[in-house]
């Protein structure tokens, strides 16, 4: 029998089911897999030759693509990691052959106050310590090619100022003219911190490098993040490596790290991150591991090539995407989609009743504080209210021709009259809705979410994009701000106006995608608002491009793609037992 998630914390219960998990060895042979197909790390993790599975079973219809999103979270959080588990392991328990496909943890919140989005309860991805804590190395590689990236352009900028055009020459070398005001690339790391995040480097003498501002951000917004996510193969991401933009020139003309001679050596970092990482829950379906977190600060989604291996390999491929619907589902539908050319049968939006009292009204968790009290009491009132930031995500849905389904993940402390009140007011908007209890009791409480999502997948649905590429830019950001996140239009700073009449004006980048930054706690760029705000402009401080991925990157309010870390983070209450070796505290 599992463990008792109301009285014992994830990560025992993930170490208690470790005890009979399959291998990766059993897990290849129940899909079919070949055994040059499999690369394994250890008996319980494991590559998968993307190429040569793709290959064989081209022939094969794809399954079912079912993508998970989310209302707009909370610091209570909504269990999307959790509910793709547990979809999973109740299409499991209908005797369905289904496939997850979920984003590599971050090291900043695995060690901050996030924990590692392995899921939760008895819906949890396993084994938990190897998933949470670097895994099969895919970010340590994106850290080694974005790093070497910034290694280039800035001795580049030390050797132009050091030596002149016949020295320059000698070292087989012709002058850039980096203009190092207008740097575009940062360093990055896996941790939260926000000391660094404003640096300047170059201190020293002439041998000390260039002196000029720099600063870091996390790993997982690196543009080498987007790239894995979003290429097709080894080659096309080999070419996307080549478009990075680094920093202009004093004429201001992109610097590219082809141009930097640094892509090539950038993608060798890459080639056995492109491989897509099979884990299971702890019911033992195949769960595929890939590319990385953070839809407010990218593009958040789990790869391409993943949900490609996925749908070939079952009748039901359950993707994820980050954070609530305003972001992370419209990046996969106006960037993932339209990269892929992959089409949805359904999508799922989660919602808990605790974060709908909070969208409603309720006093606001502090995290690492308790959960206020009023939170373990009925409160349809608040649910109600609440229940219009749901709406707002369904029609979002709605909106992309895809059939939602709502999932109430429900806990043991909800009542029936909030759940009654959240179910009434979904259906009225036109959304199939199922209660599940999958934290609790796993597949076992999954059934009805996974009949609601066979019956969405049986249904024709009418996708469509909500742009073409052709729309000018700033026209798309008027329609991602009202229409996806209620704005009642959009303001530029100076320079963010500027950066946007550039692109416009250039072929070269006025076609590519649009993949926005913006706050994950509220539809708006104010974090502090909840439920639907009304009566406001989205603000648009500055515009990043990221050439390589294939799209533009508005930055809104005052977010920042370094994360700070909590005065109560989650690496006080994670250690190793001395004997074993287990790592114990994570969650």
């Amino acid at each position: 029998m599992p463990l008792d998630p109301t009285k014992h914390p994830d990560w025992q219960i993930a170490e208690d089911s470790e005890k009979s998990m399959k291998t990766v060895y059993q897990l290849a042979e129940e899909l079919g897999l070949e055994k040059e197909e499999l690369l394994p790390h250890g008996h319980y993790v494991a590559k998968l030759d993307f190429k040569k599975i793709i290959k064989r079973l081209s022939g094969r219809p794809d399954a079912k693509y079912v993508d998970v999103t989310a209302i707009t979270p909370t610091p209570l959080g909504e269990g999307k990691s959790t509910t793709t588990m547990g979809l999973t392991e109740g299409l499991g328990k209908r005797g369905k052959k289904v496939i997850a496909a979920i984003r590599q943890p971050s090291g900043g919140p695995t060690m901050n106050i996030k924990g590692s989005a392995a899921g939760g309860g008895l819906s949890q991805c396993i084994p938990l310590t190897p998933f949470s804590l670097g895994l099969t190395g895919d970010i340590n590689a994106i850290m080694n090619a974005h790093n070497l990236a910034m290694v280039a352009l800035t001795s580049r900028m030390q050797h132009e100022f050091n030596y002149n055009d016949d020295q320059l020459a000698k070292r087989k070398l012709k002058r850039l003219g980096i203009d190092p005001r207008n740097v575009e690339m940062k360093w990055i790391m896996d941790f939260c911190a926000q000391a660094l995040r404003d640096i300047v480097i170059g201190l020293g003498g002439k041998q000390d490098g260039f002196m000029m501002n720099s600063g870091f951000a996390i790993a997982v917004s690196s543009e080498v993040m987007a790239i894995l996510a979003v290429a097709k193969d080894l080659a096309d991401m080999r070419e996307r490596m080549g478009k990075i933009v680094a920093a202009y020139d004093k004429a201001g003309n992109p610097v590219t790290t082809e141009d930097l001679q640094v892509a090539g050596a950038m993608t060798a970092w890459m080639v056995e991150a492109i491989n897509p990482n099979l884990m299971q829950t702890i019911e033992g379906q195949p769960v595929l591991v890939h590319a990385g977190p953070f839809a407010n600060i990218a593009i958040g989604q789990s790869s391409i090539i993943a949900d490609r291996v996925g749908l070939k390999l079952a009748d039901y491929h359950i993707t994820e995407s980050g954070f609530g619907a305003d972001i992370g589902f419209e990046k996969f539908w106006n960037l993932k989609c339209r990269f892929s050319g992959l089409k949805p049968h359904a999508a799922v939006v989660v919602a808990t009743i605790r974060a709908l009292k909070c969208h409603g009204g309720a006093p606001i968790p502090v995290p690492g504080k308790p959960i206020p009290a009023e939170y373990g009491q009925e409160n349809v009132g608040w649910v109600e209210a609440g229940t219009a930031n749901l709406i707002h995500h369904i029609n979002t849905v709605k909106k992309a021709g895809i059939n939602p389904v709502v999932c109430i993940n429900a806990f043991y402390t909800d009542t029936e009259n909030e759940i009654k009140a959240v179910k009434r007011l979904a259906e009225a908007a036109g959304a199939r809705v199922a209660v599940s209890r999958h934290w609790q009791f796993g597949g076992d409480g999954a059934l009805e979410l996974a009949d609601a999502v066979v019956d969405a997948c049986n249904e024709p649905n009418d996708f469509k994009f909500l742009y073409d590429l052709s729309t000018p830019l700033r026209e798309r950001i008027d329609l991602m701000a009202k229409e996806v996140y209620g704005a009642d239009g959009v303001e530029y700073s100076p320079e963010a106006l500027a950066k946007a009449k550039r692109l416009e004006a250039d072929p070269e980048t006025s076609k590519l995608g649009t993949c926005m930054v913006k706050t994950h706690l509220s539809l708006s760029d104010n974090p502090n608002l909840k439920g639907v705000p009304k009566g406001w402009k989205l603000h648009v401080r500055d515009i990043l491009t990221y050439k390589g991925a294939g799209f533009v990157v508005p930055v809104a309010g005052a977010i920042k793609l370094m994360p700070g870390t909590s005065s109560d983070p989650a690496y006080r209450r994670i250690d190793v037992d001395g004997e074993t070796g287990k790592v114990k505290g994570l969650f």
